[in-house]
């Protein structure tokens, strides 16, 4: 007899799904709704606006997204961080070292070997990297999605890695962070190879875009008689470490959101792209992947051409740039 899959809705849920700081109670997990690439664009909008995200599966050829994983991690292997006898691809943490001093960008502080800082910093600037940016797979669906006849990518991308055991992302939403420009922008998070459910992925909020904008309209008035830089500063005195809301999605979600909603995770694919709202409140999970990968991804931002873009993302990552 032929075995049926089963649906998103119907996938078990793994237990001890946490972040930074404690579990999320099981009741408060859910999974992310995916979305085949060949979905008629009228329904992809209408998920985006319902969901403040779209999941889209398998948007990018696998072999073109695991070659930026392997020329990553190519250039980490002078720097110990990858069990010794595996490959690149694979991004295996060295289990003989500690997680807490190989974070990646918005894990906690950088790492304080500076050979691994300055690998961070170059590898933004890697020209396969550069390339993938490009990909018109990716580009095109932003272009579709949004409605634009042509698009502007912010520089400043975020490619990030965290370790298992390590620190993850804090709950956040992206507009913290690009509060200089007046348009909307479009994000577009990759993973950079195959995460699992336990493995560090992004978690979402669900239906969290209009508390998103609530907490901003608020953090809003309240910097109101700030200096400019510090107005449009995630940083400023108003605003939680790192700029993020909390380290705890269980208490942020018992608290701030008043029980309202479940935290949507996922079992991501080498090819897949999440599509997401400037307003809707995510982050990371702990990374406990059973196999001991490292997870990778990029944050990639999209203007419309000719729209008002906050200028300070047109430079690439580098630490301590303020943003």
């Amino acid at each position: 007899m032929a075995v049926t899959e089963p649906t998103w809705g119907e996938k078990i849920l793994p237990a001890n799904i946490g972040s930074n700081q404690g579990i999320i109670e099981h009741q408060h997990v859910g999974w992310l709704r995916p979305t085949s690439k060949d979905t008629p664009l009228a329904e992809m909008r209408k998920r985006f606006d319902e969901d403040g995200y779209v999941f889209v599966k398998n948007l990018i050829p696998k072999a073109d997204v695991l070659n930026v994983r392997k020329h990553y991690f190519q250039q980490y292997e002078k720097t110990g961080i990858l069990q010794p006898g595996t490959s690149p691809e694979q991004g295996i943490f060295n289990s003989a070292k500690d997680p807490l001093n190989h974070g990646g960008i918005g894990a906690g502080l950088l790492p304080p070997d500076d050979l691994e800082v300055q690998t961070m910093i170059q590898s933004h600037v890697q020209p396969d990297y550069l390339r993938f940016l490009e990909h018109p797979d990716l580009r095109q669906r932003v272009r579709d999605l949004m409605g634009w006849d042509k698009e502007i990518l912010l520089q400043r991308t975020m490619l990030r890695h965290n370790c298992p055991g390590g620190l993850s992302t804090g709950i956040h939403y992206d507009k913290l962070f690009l509060r200089d420009g007046g348009s909307y922008f479009l994000t577009a998070w990759v993973p950079i190879g195959d995460i699992s459910a336990e493995g560090g992925g992004l978690i979402y909020l669900s239906n969290s875009a209009l508390l998103g904008r609530s907490i901003e309209d608020d953090f809003t008035r309240r910097a109101a008689t700030l200096p400019e830089d510090q107005r449009i500063s995630a940083f400023n005195v108003h605003m939680g470490e790192f700029g993020q809301l909390s380290q705890d999605a269980g208490s942020f979600l018992a608290n701030e959101a008043h029980g309202r909603g479940r935290w949507l995770i996922s079992d991501y694919e080498a090819g897949d792209v999440v599509f997401h709202d400037p307003y809707t409140i995510h982050g990371s999970s702990k990374n406990q992947d059973p196999f001991g990968r490292i997870r990778l991804s990029t944050d990639i931002r999209f203007y419309r051409e000719g729209s008002d873009i906050d200028k300070r993302w047109m430079k690439y990552w580098i630490p301590g740039d303020g943003l």
